[in-house]
């Protein structure tokens, strides 16, 4: 199967990040390239770019998509580990990250990687397959209320209790294997007038469980600060995320990177020692114009976010 992927905001990106030649970017969560590649046609030749995924199909797809272009290093692990990266090829500082959270097309559209409600599969979801947890583990293995914790607070779904109740009647009498079996499980649990309108019923179930396994928000989390501290004055964040969840992180981090002080407003003296880190380039989030929506209807949900360093 080929590893289709097109990038979303794809102009707004490159311009947000001011590539500049001669500089060093970092692509955080490489996929299909789309930006990546862009990158590299405006770096012209000079800089260089580094290209990380923790899916080695993904990351094996964006060498062939950049074969054309030498001044570009590519890894194979998560994001969070990117400091390994920097440290390998001795740089202490670079220019931009990109960061494009989520699942790509192709691993929605490949039904053996077990993401989708939409085919049959193996219940999976592992970005990394080296990864121990799989979504398989997760339905047959933990208790009912960390199910219920994991679709309530990763999938923002109302019917997580009766889903986590639904899915701990039928692993009793037998493992939830296939992606069907635990559709099958959810529209039951979900009443049939809750599910006449809106998104697919398992959208949000499966949306939570690939947010576990993947651990995708403590990883989110953990990483803005350290990409932060690893800028050059000048140098820019630009991260996509596309649900609410991951947003709000982003969000919030940028917001707490900008401030001057954290002390409590009673305080008459500043105590913190805070120093203003970013400054924020988008004060609302940027969201797809009209005409990629037409084109790409994964842009829906895409917002973008961009934070430059400040001399601290």
């Amino acid at each position: 199967m080929d590893f289709s992927h097109k990038s979303v905001l794809l102009d707004e990106t490159i311009k947000g990040l001011n590539v500049r030649k001669g500089k060093i970017y970092l692509d955080g969560t490489l996929g299909g390239a789309g930006h990546s590649y862009e990158i590299l046609k405006k770096l012209n030749g000079t800089g260089l770019l580094i290209g990380i995924d923790q899916d080695i199909e993904a990351l094996e797809a964006a060498k062939k998509r950049l074969s054309e272009f030498k001044n570009v290093e590519f890894f194979n692990f998560n994001y969070m580990n990117f400091d390994k990266a920097l440290e390998e090829l001795g740089i202490d500082k670079i220019d931009g990250v990109l960061l494009d959270i989520g699942v790509s097309s192709y691993q929605f559209d490949n039904p053996e990687r077990g993401f989708s409600y939409r085919f049959d599969a193996p219940l999976d979801m592992r970005m990394d397959k080296d990864l121990e947890i799989s979504a398989k583990d997760i339905v047959n293995t933990y208790s009912e209320d960390e199910i219920t914790r994991i679709i309530k607070d990763y999938g923002e779904e109302k019917w997580a209790s009766r889903i986590s109740k639904f899915i701990g009647q039928e692993r009793k009498n037998k493992k939830i294997e296939t992606t069907f079996e635990l559709v099958e499980i959810i529209k039951n649990a979900i009443p049939i007038n809750a599910r006449r309108n809106g998104p697919h019923p398992a959208k949000r179930t499966f949306q939570a469980l690939r947010i576990e396994v993947n651990k995708e928000l403590d990883v989110l989390k953990k990483s803005i600060d350290k990409f932060v501290d690893r800028l050059k004055p000048g140098g820019r964040i630009a991260i996509i995320t596309f649900h609410s969840l991951e947003d709000r992180i982003v969000k919030n981090s940028f917001k707490y990177l900008e401030k001057d002080c954290i002390c409590p407003p009673s305080s008459p003296i500043c105590t913190c020692d805070k120093k203003r880190e970013i400054k924020i380039i988008t004060r609302k989030p940027i969201t797809a114009s009209e005409e990629e929506l037409k084109e790409n209807n994964r842009a829906h949900s895409a917002k973008l976010r961009i934070a430059e360093k400040l001399e601290v």
